[in-house]
């Protein structure tokens, strides 16, 4: 039996972050100024005509028709997107080919609120809990699923220039983490993919190491690796219980979760990582039970 520490990078659907780091992270925070446009009527002058005399000729004021705003981006579309863009606020990557290699799905593109900054506290409230709910619909499974696939979802929003312009949307995209600094390609339907266990084995949770030890590394199962998460052990959220509390209540699920898949039940090793404090006030207010794969 070996019990470790989490590392910070394990991080589940409900956290409220983008991968590891917040989203907003990096962005101006500029107040955007919005640009009304009114429209002012002409009329033409009332002028008492005398006989024998023409009567002058009025000219109509113009009126100067705004451009239209950036149209959304196209409702589903795929992405060559590297892990630094999957952690920028916009991106200006363009669509690929679903056909073709790609490591983003847009499953979801929604409206934001008018009058309100693309960059602001509103939006971000707004994008950051409906991609998550959307999240879990699109690719399916159970939130225990979800908690050990590496599947996650990321937003963008417009540009505060697009912003300004009138853009008023934001997009849902689906990633895989292959590992601390790479997405994984995305191969086959998204959509459902954790209803499949073939497809969900693809995309679950492993690591190169016992977890705690200095080579371990987070990674997707399709890529090599020597552990495999099996379950979680979720705790009711609100105040942090404790280091000794969550530590504690692991220990009996996660070697039943081991036994159960032990090729000898008298000789296996399992691990189990407990949330820290500060993982908790991020989300992630659950355990991971680990075995060797």
């Amino acid at each position: 039996m070996d019990v470790r520490q989490p590392p910070l990078g394990v991080l589940g659907e409900d956290d409220l972050v983008r991968l590891v780091r917040p989203r907003l992270v990096g962005q101006l925070l500029v107040a955007l100024v919005l640009v009304g446009c009114s429209s002012s009527g002409s009329s033409t002058p009332q002028v008492a005509s005398t006989p024998g005399l023409s009567s002058p000729t009025s000219s109509a004021t113009s009126v100067v028709t705004p451009p239209p705003p950036p149209p959304p981006p196209p409702a589903h579309a795929c992405y060559r997107l590297g892990y630094d863009d999957a952690l920028a606020p916009t991106s200006d990557v363009k669509p690929s080919p679903c056909s073709g290699p790609h490591t983003a799905v847009t499953f979801f593109v929604g409206s934001l609120p008018a009058h309100q900054p693309v960059d602001g506290a509103v939006v971000h409230r707004l994008v950051s809990t409906v991609c998550p709910r959307r999240f879990a619909s699109f690719v399916g499974g159970t939130l225990d699923e979800r908690r050990l696939s590496l599947l996650r979802t990321v937003w963008f929003t417009p540009t505060l220039e697009q912003g300004q312009a009138g853009a008023r949307w934001f997009r849902c995209e689906a990633i895989a983490i292959r590992d601390d600094q790479d997405l994984a390609p995305l191969t086959g339907p998204i959509a459902g993919a954790l209803d499949s266990d073939r497809t969900r084995q693809r995309y679950a949770l492993c690591g190169t190491a016992e977890p705690g030890t200095s080579g371990f590394q987070q990674r997707i199962c399709s890529s090599p690796h020597s552990w495999q998460a099996l379950r979680t052990v979720d705790f009711p959220a609100g105040r942090y219980p404790g280091v000794d509390h969550v530590k504690s209540a692991g220990q009996a699920p996660c070697q039943d979760a081991a036994h159960a898949i032990a090729g000898d039940p008298l000789n296996f090793r399992w691990s189990y990582q407990w949330p820290t404090l500060e993982q908790w006030r991020a989300g992630h207010t659950y355990g991971v039970c680990w075995a060797p794969s």
